[in-house]
């Protein structure tokens, strides 16, 4: 009996140590923002899970980290983050603190549908038709590591679900080659999520043909991409693309619009000041909601950005169709 005890002993210690050895074997990877943070998790599912530097519910325009975070990018063999456009406060970081690991800036990846940022407080219809796909071709000269300019590339390019696509066949190419023994489970999981989110764009697409015509104002100017890819577009933006506190005369630009437009909701932001949306709607019949362009009352995980995109979809959907 005793002879029996120890080979199942063994046994069982063998297949743990096997599994630790799998474990250890899977890249380290740190991300910066949730929606991020989700594509790689979706990647990475049942193999790891990637960390995650800004927080849950905190704006990525300016960010102080905790040493867990810097000890994420610390440990990270691979940092997926959008780039300097969107965290200019962060590349200093990812140099300094991961100098030898694999680094991905999303927005430079070939396939990148990109858009350049609007001008102005409110938006003419025709600025949809300013965006191209990305070849490595935008000037980095507007932006860098000290803060943000208002020219070139709008970086909230997370919000077009075709660049979240793109972003899941070069995840799971770059821990490919991280990590050879597990490539085909990361391309599996990537094509998993491709379906994910033509499903969730299939749905938002019928909530917003259900919902009538949509008339909106949004906190900051950061949901172009998805405006874009849905045929939908804001009347203008309370704020800049880089949230940065508008001017009194920017404000009044925004309710002078909202006025004579009609508009039918004005979407705050539960990051940023909400007596701005209310000076902007009061004595109109506008309505008022919340979306959020980082899901922050999203679980963070597999299943994150499938769910950010369809959020989004509903929010606006049901905003502007009670009004």
């Amino acid at each position: 009996m005793s002879v029996i005890i120890g080979k199942s002993l063994a046994g069982s210690v063998l297949a743990i140590i096997a599994a630790t050895a799998v474990s250890a074997d899977v890249p380290q990877v740190a991300t910066d923002i949730a929606p991020v943070h989700g594509l790689v998790a979706r990647v990475m599912d049942g193999l790891g899970e990637p960390d995650l530097v800004v927080r849950p519910g905190a704006s990525p325009h300016g960010y102080a980290m905790r040493p867990s975070e810097a000890g994420a990018l610390d440990a990270a063999d691979a940092v997926f983050w959008i780039g300097a456009e969107l965290e200019p406060w962060l590349g200093d970081s990812i140099d300094t603190l991961s100098p030898d690991a694999r680094i991905v800036e999303l927005l430079d990846v070939d396939g990148t549908t990109t858009l350049d940022f609007r001008d102005g407080a409110t938006f003419e219809a025709h600025d949809h038709d300013h965006d191209h796909d990305h070849a490595h071709d935008h000037d980095h000269d507007g932006h860098d590591h000290a803060g943000h300019s208002h020219e070139g590339t709008d970086p909230h390019a997370w919000l077009d679900p075709e660049n979240g696509k793109v972003w899941l066949d070069v995840i799971a190419e770059e821990l490919a080659e991280l990590d050879p023994e597990n490539a085909e489970t990361y391309r599996e999981n990537a094509a998993a999520g491709r379906e994910e989110i033509d499903a969730a764009m299939g749905d938002v697409e019928e909530m917003l043909s259900s919902a009538g015509a949509v008339s909106f104002v949004v906190f900051h100017d950061a949901y172009h991409y998805f405006e874009n890819r849905f045929g939908i577009f804001a009347a203008g933006a309370i704020s800049l693309g880089d949230a940065s506190d508008p001017s009194p005369a920017r404000v009044e630009e925004v309710r002078d619009t909202v006025v004579d437009l009609g508009v039918t909701c004005v979407f705050s932001e539960p990051q940023f000041n909400q007596n701005l949306v209310q000076t902007v709607i009061e004595g109109t019949d506008a309505e008022t909601a919340v979306i959020d362009p980082l899901g922050f009352d999203i679980e963070t995980g597999p299943g994150f950005y499938p769910a950010l995109i369809r959020s989004l979809g509903e929010n606006i959907a049901g905003c502007t169709s009670s009004s």
